[in-house]
């Protein structure tokens, strides 16, 4: 059976000053970083083929210091598509043109990383930057508990979960699903809310239940593919 290893990533620098952070990009805290590091020890002893991380810094760098302690011996080389596009920015043209591996020696032993824009955290649209107790203070606990974690209901210019489900889960079933069919087993690593939506769709859960769920940081949560589905393994 085959694999899918989702993990959020580790304590980013603006979950420790308790600051929404969304899409803006800030890296691991030295917490962080020990935690990516526990989450590749517990993911250690299981196949990876094939890794999916968001565009975001702190994911990136918990799947690559998670791989760092992983055993099985391949290198993490980020893909880059071929073709170049009109209207791309010089990094892009030159990361398309110059990083794509020609010998044949170098493809052994690498393993895939994927960047996709779809496994980025929900937009928080204008909380982005705010601290999060001095907007509760303004609006008041509960509607910042909706904001954060209702299936529905955006924050003011941002996205809701559903809006984020909307991206995630069609990658999840035009680009993961996919891979682990043919045999792969697919490491993710992304946030709490492009996760949560993940896990919603998964394991059915309604929207109600969907409230109650938190994905903790630097945590694996491993699923195996079954004839019916997916099945989230107890222990690892």
């Amino acid at each position: 059976m085959t694999l899918l290893i989702l993990m959020r990533h580790g304590q980013s620098m603006w979950n420790a000053a308790d600051l929404f952070t969304g899409w803006v990009d800030v890296p691991l805290t030295p917490k962080g970083i020990d935690e990516a590091r526990d989450g590749g020890r517990a993911i250690a002893h299981l196949p990876i083929d094939e890794v999916h991380v968001s565009t975001l810094i702190r994911a990136q760098m918990t799947a690559m210091i998670a791989l760092s302690e992983h055993g099985g011996g391949k290198t993490p080389v980020f893909q880059y598509p071929t073709e170049v596009e009109d209207g791309m920015s010089d990094n892009e043209t030159r990361m398309r043109e110059w990083a794509q591996i020609r010998g044949e020696a170098g493809q052994d032993g690498v393993l895939p990383v994927h960047v996709a824009w779809q496994l980025n955290e929900r937009m928080y649209g204008d909380l982005q930057g705010l601290n999060k107790q001095a907007t509760r203070d303004k609006y008041g606990d509960e509607q910042v508990h909706v904001w954060r974690r209702s299936f529905d209901v955006p924050p003011p210019n941002g996205e809701s979960l559903q809006l984020t489900a909307e991206r995630t889960v069609p990658y999840l079933e035009s680009t993961l699903i996919p891979a682990i069919d043919a045999g792969k087993n697919v490491f993710v690593a992304a946030h709490g809310n492009s996760l949560r939506s993940i896990i919603m769709h998964l394991d059915d859960l309604s929207e109600e239940d969907v409230l109650k769920l938190e994905v903790p940081t630097g945590v694996p949560i491993v699923y195996e593919r079954t004839d019916d589905g997916f099945v989230r393994k107890e222990t690892l």
